[in-house]
């Protein structure tokens, strides 16, 4: 099943160099220039054929650890050191990966600060950071490890089978450092194999897993694709995790917003699906945000990562201009990556087909995205993979229809949809998906005309109407429906609801030709 895609964004280096020198928050700082780090190691990477050291590379490393000073000093709430200076390059443009743990699963740089600083090193290590996010993370176990050692490597070759390519010189430096060593990226995920391809660099290289120290996003085990050896290795290696759940006990939200909604008496984890706790609705507990319920004198607030640098910052304004024309509740504030907003309370509510187009109308007019998400040639492919999955191979020719970027809502399933005891309808769950960790991003709002006729149940009539209210293209449209339920499929098959699934799938074959 095709449901995953990353996304790399072409970057100017000067413009996103002034832009970081100029910002004032640490946090924004760090994050856009974690990115274009990333994007100039890996262009040296494709160059050069392997990860390599050079007065260049070392550099860039030195200043993103500046980068790394600032944010830790600011989650001290000691003085801001000085900002680090000019970065000097040639590059004029990088293609910069997505950081998803920034954006979407809370994976914090100041957890890897703390991690690091909770172990006794006995000489400063050499920090390895893998890239993309790892670079990043790997500056801020320096910076609590007081290490002036920051290497990064790309792993490379198939998912489950990671590789490293690095130089002679790369290696002799490897080879040459007498003390412990730090491996940093996020995950590990289904395999660990990034982690694996660093763990075997170094050992190929003499170091004893002794002298190594590993610094994921998690305490758990590998995931299911990992290998036996793979596996006793990971169980035998030091490893040291801070998640975010830790920094909330250490640092917890009511504190955060305490200006804002005054004291807080009841803290409830409403993540992983909790929220459903008393409606029996489907759930993808691994792909949805952490979110926290807090309720006090003030009322009821929820509390949701909405990501970190200007991933959250896009959506906090996005919540804005959707509360300025009522469709959500109130947001009030991001913080530290949490977007707070007012707890709405109501009941499960169908829309009209009037109240559906008003919304989508607005989105369309309103929240125009920058870049398209998928190209409707990738939407045809994974709906040709997903419904060969499914039992019965679809084929479509996608249109040749101009395609109008927007920040589509994608999630206009029935249950998110609630009216308040005074008759207000409020859409639930509105900012992250056209900007989440799968294939689809921003794409045309017929694709959310396609979503509300499938979620909403909206007869041949009802979805004419709002085609025609929303201004959407009808062959656009019809393409766009097929695509949905194969991509939906294809989701709830990964989330194990293989009811959904069944449903997704009668109604593609029910509809493609």
């Amino acid at each position: 099943m095709w449901v995953y895609g990353d996304r790399e964004e072409p970057v100017a280096v000067r413009e996103a160099l002034r832009r970081i020198a100029e910002e004032p928050d640490p946090a924004i700082a760090f994050v856009d220039a974690a990115g274009l780090a990333q994007g100039l190691a890996d262009a040296a990477f494709a160059e050069a054929g392997a990860d390599h050291v050079s007065a260049a590379q070392a550099g860039l490393a030195a200043w993103l650890r500046g980068h790394a000073a600032r944010l830790a000093a600011t989650w001290d709430r000691r003085p801001l050191p000085t900002p680090p200076p000019p970065l000097e390059t040639n590059c004029e443009a990088v293609s910069v990966r997505e950081a998803e743990g920034f954006a979407f699963y809370a994976v914090y740089p100041q957890a890897y600060l703390e991690a690091a600083r909770s172990v006794a090193w006995p000489t400063p290590p050499l920090v390895i950071g893998l890239r993309s996010i790892g670079f990043g993370l790997a500056a801020m176990v320096a910076e609590g490890a007081g290490a002036t050692a920051l290497l990064s490597v790309r792993p490379t070759g198939p998912p489950f089978q990671r590789r490293l390519a690095v130089s002679d010189a790369f290696a002799q430096r490897l080879r040459s450092h007498a003390g412990p060593f730090a491996v940093v990226d996020e995950g590990p995920g289904l395999s660990g194999s990034s982690f694996a391809a660093a763990l075997d660099l170094l050992q190929g290289l003499g170091v004893g897993l002794e002298r190594i120290v590993v610094f994921p996003s998690h305490a758990g085990d590998l995931g299911p694709e990992a290998n036996p050896a793979n596996r006793r290795r990971w169980a035998a290696v030091r490893r040291v995790a801070v998640t975010a759940h830790e920094l909330l006990r250490r640092r917890p939200l009511q504190a955060l917003f305490a200006d804002l909604i005054g004291p807080v008496d009841v803290v409830e984890d409403l993540s992983g699906g909790a929220w459903r706790a008393d409606r029996p609705l489907p759930a993808f507990p691994r792909q949805e945000r952490l979110k926290v319920r807090l309720t006090g004198g003030s009322g009821r607030w929820i509390a949701r990562f909405a990501g970190l640098g200007r991933a959250g910052a896009e959506k906090f304004a996005r919540a804005r201009r959707l509360f300025e024309q009522a469709f959500i509740p109130e947001p009030l504030a991001l913080r530290e990556g949490w977007l707070l907003s007012r707890w709405a309370e109501g009941r499960a509510a169908r829309p009209t087909v009037t109240e559906v187009g008003r919304y989508l109308a607005f989105r369309r007019a309103h929240l125009p995205a920058a870049r398209p998400g998928a190209s409707l040639r990738d939407l045809a492919e994974m709906l040709r993979a997903n419904s060969a999955e499914l039992g019965c191979e679809v084929r479509l020719t996608p249109p040749s229809t101009p395609v109008r970027p927007a920040h589509v809502d994608a999630r206009l399933h029935a249950w998110e949809w609630i009216r308040t005891p005074q008759g207000r309808l409020l859409k639930l769950d509105a900012l992250d998906h056209s900007a989440a960790h799968d294939l689809i991003g921003p794409q045309d709002i017929a694709w959310d005309v396609a979503g509300a006729v499938v979620e909403l149940g909206f007869s041949t009539d009802e979805a004419e109407r709002l085609r025609a209210a929303v201004g959407a293209d009808g062959a656009l449209t019809a393409f766009y429906a097929a695509a949905y339920c194969a991509f939906q499929a294809g989701l709830w098959t990964f989330a194990g609801a293989p009811d959904q699934v069944e449903r997704y799938a009668r109604q593609l074959f029910a509809a493609s030709p």
